[in-house]
């Protein structure tokens, strides 16, 4: 039996951007102390931590130093080098655990992960060279899409093959030496399930969350979906399985396409708080990340209830530019479209085009309102 590790207790972070920044606003409120690594210094995590340690991810001495002086480690996101969990292992428990970041941060692994243990995915086909692209063409054939096995996110490392015709300029322009051709899926909708599960193999989950994409980056999500109760079903009972097979410790993500004849196809998997959960933070009881701590110290997890419907809305550095003239968004106009309306930002030093800077997050009666509150939100910051 694990014993719980309790507030006043020090929480490790691999990683310092907004998911961990979130995070350790999470732990603090409930009494731990945090500390984060990561390569760079005055991160969005680090303005919040207690202690920010500075150092190379490959830098494993530096790496076991700092696990020394947590009680648990954790990690915001899936890039974090397999061999640096290991380290960190050495001294102090990694939750979600070393395996369940080797096979989610690497496409390849984490489709056959979930083909060998009959999750549904899309058809793919393992790919190493220019003659193995066009062979698997003929076997899934186009329009398909040809990604990175490796080190991609919000739709980097990945090209659309429209017909054969494009395969030798698309792989030559992906610049691999592995990488994965997967079956377009005709989806009627993006929609995805933020989960979590505890030491005990306790599971609670935030119901199906709705998604839409604007240059392959999230845009806005909307909570509860509006899909019918079979699919939500299904959703979460595929959900539950993932994280029990990975046998997850901590909050994980399933991102699903939702085709029109009803069936879900599993997308990516998230081992961490999600972007598309952000909304929890304000719209029920136990948001993803104090479910995150909740998860790795060992406590019960909290109730996961949606208090309102809620709709988040990305905020890009775009929003700071008129043109490529910089100019400071209109804060007041965005907070005046309704007093439900909530604002994080992830303080970032400088906005650039494509960056996440922070969030909007409506309340509202319907799920309907709160997404038209949060985009209208949204416009106003350009006024």
């Amino acid at each position: 039996m694990n014993s719980p590790i309790l507030p006043g207790s020090t929480l490790g972070v691999l990683g310092s951007g907004q998911l961990g920044r979130m995070f350790a606003i999470a732990a603090r409120k409930m009494g731990y102390r945090v500390h984060t690594f990561s390569p760079d210094d005055d991160t969005p995590t680090g303005q919040v931590a207690d202690k920010e340690v500075t150092a190379a991810y490959e830098d494993l001495d530096a790496v076991r130093d700092f696990a020394k002086g947590v009680s648990v480690v954790t990690f915001e996101f899936e890039n974090v080098p397999a061999a640096t969990a290991e380290a960190a292992a050495q001294h102090a428990p990694v939750r979600p655990g070393g395996s369940v970041l080797h096979t989610t941060q690497h496409r390849l692994r984490e489709k056959t992960f979930l083909k060998t243990n009959g999750f549904p995915v899309t058809h793919f086909a393992a790919i190493k060279s220019q003659d193995e692209l066009n062979a698997a063409i003929k076997t899934i054939g186009t329009p398909s899409i040809l990604k990175t096995a490796g080190w991609g996110y919000d739709g980097k490392g990945q090209i659309a093959l429209r017909s054969a015709d494009v395969a030798e300029s698309a792989w030559k322009k992906l610049a691999t030496t592995e990488a994965v051709l997967e079956a377009f899926v005709d989806f009627e909708m993006e929609v995805s399930v933020v989960a979590a599960r505890g030491i005990d193999g306790t599971f609670t989950h935030w119901g199906v969350i709705k998604n839409d994409h604007s240059n392959h980056i999230l845009d806005v999500s909307v909570a509860p979906a509006p899909v019918s109760d079979a699919v939500t079903k299904r959703a979460v009972e595929i959900t539950r399985g993932v994280l029990e097979k990975l046998e997850v410790v901590g909050v994980l993500c399933v991102e699903f396409f939702l085709r029109k004849d009803g069936e879900l196809i599993i997308n990516e998997l998230a081992p961490r708080p999600h972007n598309s959960g952000h909304l929890t933070f304000d719209a029920n009881m136990t948001s993803q990340f104090e479910q995150q701590v909740r998860a790795i110290c060992g406590l019960p997890l909290g109730s996961t209830q949606l208090l309102r419907p809620a709709a988040m809305a990305n905020l890009l550095g775009d929003v700071w530019f008129d043109g490529d003239t910089y100019r400071e968004p209109n804060w007041a106009a965005a907070l005046a479209v309704s007093s439900d309306i909530k604002l994080h930002l992830y303080g970032k030093a400088y906005a650039r085009k494509g960056r996440k800077m922070g969030h909007l997050t409506a309340l509202a009666d319907s799920p309907e309102l709160a997404s038209e509150h949060v985009v209208k939100a949204r416009e106003a910051l350009r006024s």
